[in-house]
């Protein structure tokens, strides 16, 4: 082969890899093991873009570098197989998700395959397949059959709580539970019946029911997370969502709070990226106070500077608060409240407007007596803290703004010493002096007020997490059903033996006609003893909480993952992937394999302990300029001539200038087949702007066409040299061309014209200085994730062999060996022409 004929290389190597079975990963060997991950992707209809394969292309360099080091790799790949857009798709069409899901994935594996990944196929899991989904069920039966020890700092099996109840009751019991728990004796305990027994192990379950505020979606039928909503609409489908109170399955994670935060101090990962998970778990320092309201229970706010308490001079209420109905009966206070669920939380959190409504009562100062109006206000979250605030304006921004639209007191509070007099600004208003507090500093003042009010019986000192347990449930076909039927209304547990418990056939995939979920349109969808299963299913991160684990023993009938297995691949070592799942998947994963391993199924706390974050990849936009109420597009440098708005444009159809196809944009949607241009020197330009890769954009750019062009070398390499891994940056393809030649320009360090021309010759010294400089460069750039500065070494390097016309085999060899993990296919060629046996990785 005398030429650089890319096409055939890749097709030969990958043809080789799979036949050779080059990157199957072997349980406990004698060598050092290494473990590299990628988040593995939902397979969507449209496939890959050049974005995507970012993390991949980085995770196979260091898999391949760890081979040739004569690690024991596993690197395996799968599909996060369950999710909404399936099921939307055979909502829209009738098709079985799980024809459109294994349609993709055939794509998708397609995709990777032909970009040269070392992924050891054979370990490949699918979240959707009920092989794998019954292993998901059966942890979820774990859950429900846990609680947690707080004095212990861990989850038990529920027949040790149950024992606890037998012997003592709960009033000495430290365990997490729902609020509110009534106390019971071991006597009241045996006296109980079932349904009360069973109900109260509901309140200690680590996975159990409960009435909870959700988004929900009409259109959809389902709950939605708050990263789904935007503006109080659905983002998929852009439907109305609205605040309302549900029965659903949720998971105790905040019995994991303080481990979820501490472990974090022993991980590898950015301090960017761990201060996202501290932010998100919230610990906060502070004082329940509990203000009484005269005729109703007391209104509890959550305070981490209760000695701001002189400084209070309303009371705020969420909309979603227990006494917002019954305080609020005005018909304004309770159109209010209607209004305020159909807006996500997000939406009231990004919300500059201040609004609010009095509800007409007061309640009374806890330290003063003095009495308070209490209103309502959607800048206050009913699942944030108690969804009350006490509100202090004169240092509190918010509560200034309320208090300045709604003419409300504004009272400062100076406590002494110089660290206080500069956490309070002031702003405007009276000064009050408190006595109690003259002279102290604010941590001091703090301890005091906490204990004045628990003198009083109006509050107590309170550690809180901003963590929420995690709602579990979806009113979902395309999900994992729950193994759990229903007796007298009260939850149990399917036998272990009844799993899978397989997604059942119905006639339409979407909800009843009275609101049911999908899965009520099946046919005895029961026990066979006629008791009602569970009609929901388990959210989309549920399979992708534990796949990792899977990957180890993936195919094992018996057990979720071997405990030999386990044990010898341990944590995850290298992990690549995005920040954006910082407070989902990376916590909910965290969470649940501490819970595993306190109970024993696995021998390690924490899932990842290295991870690295890839940056996104842009696309770069067109953008044509539309005159406002016409059809009439203006060039770019024309437009602020015109009252235009912009419209994307499909990147294929505007050229390295900037230049629209004029034709092609016109044929391009069957609205603009009369379009009208105002043209620049007889040409319309396009505006360029940088922003995320997407379909809406029209800024994609199929992997399968550079492919073709240029190779999956030239791409993979062109995705390094990029920028630093761990930055975003905007694709251009026209920059690729450089990138190819450089691979064409190694070619013929081994070829002169058609001839080969490697020597046997002792190298010049310049050439092995070149080399070794390389050798260090590459080598410490690899380790250090830094590919775009190998990649230019590696350039650069070429460059001065080429020059110096070096032909020697010590020098090419050794070069190959470098070029192996970035670009493999055409390293694994020139190490065959080079005369060895084997891949170059061994």
């Amino acid at each position: 082969m005398a030429t650089y004929d890319f096409a055939a290389i890749e097709k030969k190597w990958q043809a080789y890899w799979q036949q050779q079975g080059s990157f199957k990963a072997v349980n406990a060997v004698d060598r050092p093991k290494c473990y590299v991950l990628d988040m593995f992707p939902y397979p969507s209809g449209a496939g890959l873009h050049v974005g995507h394969p970012l993390g991949y292309v980085a995770s196979d360099i260091m898999a391949r570098y760890f081979w040739a080091q004569g690690k024991n790799v596993l690197h395996p790949m799968g599909f996060d197989a369950f999710g909404l857009p399936a099921e939307q798709y055979a909502i829209q069409t009738g098709q079985h998700p799980a024809v459109t899901t294994e349609k993709n994935v055939t794509y998708y594996k397609q995709q990777l395959q032909q970009l040269g990944l070392a992924f050891d196929w054979e370990r490949e899991v699918q979240t959707c397949a009920p092989d794998y989904y019954r292993w998901t069920q059966w942890i979820f039966l774990q859950l429900f059959d846990s609680w947690y020890n707080t004095a212990a700092q861990r989850a038990e099996k529920l027949d040790t709580l149950i024992a606890h109840f037998e012997q003592q009751g709960n009033a000495q019991l430290a365990a997490a539970c729902d609020e509110n728990v009534p106390t019971f004796t071991a006597a009241e305990w045996k006296e109980f019946g079932e349904q009360e027994q069973q109900k109260m192990l509901l309140k200690y379950r680590l996975a159990f029911l409960a009435d909870t505020t959700v988004n929900w979606c009409p259109a959809l039928g389902t709950v939605l997370a708050n990263e789904e909503v935007k503006d109080g609409f659905s983002e998929r489908g852009n439907h109305p969502v609205v605040r309302k109170t549900m029965q659903q399955w949720s998971l105790r994670i905040t019995a994991y709070a303080e481990r979820l935060l501490q472990d974090l101090d022993d991980l590898d990962w950015s301090n960017a990226l761990k201060e996202m998970q501290r932010n998100w778990i919230g610990k906060s320092k502070g004082a329940l106070v509990h203000f009484p309201v005269e005729g109703h229970a007391d209104i509890t706010v959550y305070s981490t500077r209760p000695d701001t308490l002189f400084g209070a001079t309303f009371l705020v209420i969420a909309p979603e608060h227990p006494l917002a109905e019954k305080l609020g009966t005005s018909a304004t206070a309770q159109a209010y409240v209607k209004k305020a669920v159909h807006r996500s939380e997000r939406d009231r959190l990004q919300e500059k407007a201040v609004t609010g409504v009095f509800t007409g009562a007061y309640a009374q100062h806890p330290l003063t007596d003095e009495p308070m109006p209490i209103w309502i206000a959607d800048y206050v979250l009913g699942h944030y803290g108690t969804g009350a605030v006490m509100a202090v304006p004169a240092h509190d921004d918010r509560d200034y703004l309320f208090a300045k639209k709604f003419d409300l007191p504004i009272v400062q509070v100076i406590t002494g010493g110089d660290s206080s007099e500069k956490a309070y600004m002031t702003k405007e208003g009276t000064l009050m002096q408190s006595d109690f507090l003259d002279g102290l500093d604010v941590p001091a003042a703090i301890t005091k007020v906490i204990a004045v009010l628990e003198e009083r019986g109006h509050g107590e000192g309170e550690t809180t997490y901003r963590l929420r347990d995690a709602i579990f449930s979806r009113q979902r076909y395309w999900g994992e059903p729950f193994p759990i039927y229903y007796k007298d209304n009260l939850p149990y547990a399917l036998s272990e033996d009844q799993l899978p418990l397989l997604l059942p056939e119905v006639d339409e995939y979407k909800p009843t006609a009275e609101g049911a979920p999908p899965l009520a349109r099946a046919d005895n969808w029961q026990t066979p003893e006629g008791y009602p299963l569970e009609q929901s299913t388990m959210p989309g991160w549920a399979g992708s909480s534990w796949y990792f684990l899977r990957y180890m023993d993936a195919h094992n009938p018996q057990q979720l993952v071997d405990k030999e297995a386990q044990a010898y691949w341990h944590q995850v070592d290298l992990y690549i992937g995005g920040t954006e799942h910082a407070t989902g998947h990376l916590l909910y994963a965290r969470f649940w394999t501490k819970f595993l391993y306190d109970r024993g199924f696995i021998g390690f706390q924490e899932p990842f302990q290295k991870l690295v974050n890839q940056g996104m990849i842009q696309g770069v936009s067109q953008l044509a300029y539309r005159v406002k109420g016409e059809q009439r597009f203006v060039s770019r440098g024309l437009r602020e001539q015109y009252d235009t708005t912009p419209l994307h444009v499909d990147v294929k159809l505007v050229d390295a200038n900037g230049v629209l196809d004029v034709e092609g944009f016109k044929q391009w949607r069957p609205d603009l087949a009369e379009a009208t241009f105002v043209l620049e020197e007889g040409k319309f330009y396009c505006s360029q702007e940088v922003e995320k890769m997407s379909k809406s954009k029209f800024n994609v750019v199929n992997p399968d066409d550079i492919i073709a062009q240029y190779g999956a070398d030239t791409l993979r390499l062109y995705l390094m040299f990029l920028g630093p891994l761990e930055q975003a940056k905007p694709w251009n393809t026209h920059g690729i061309e450089g990138v190819f030649r450089f691979l064409t320009k190694t070619w013929r360090l081994f070829y002169q014209q058609d001839t080969w021309a490697v020597t046997e010759d002792a190298p010049a010294p310049e050439a092995l200085k070149a080399l070794h400089q390389a050798i260090h460069k590459v080598t410490g750039d690899v380790e250090r994730y830094a590919f775009n500065t190998a990649v230019s070494t590696l350039m650069i390097t070429v460059n001065t062999l080429t020059t110096l016309q070096c032909r020697s085999r010590v020098v090419l060899g050794d070069l190959v060996r470098l070029l192996a993990p970035l670009a493999p296919p055409l390293a694994e060629e020139l190490w065959q022409q080079l005369g060895h046996e084997g891949s170059v990785l061994q």
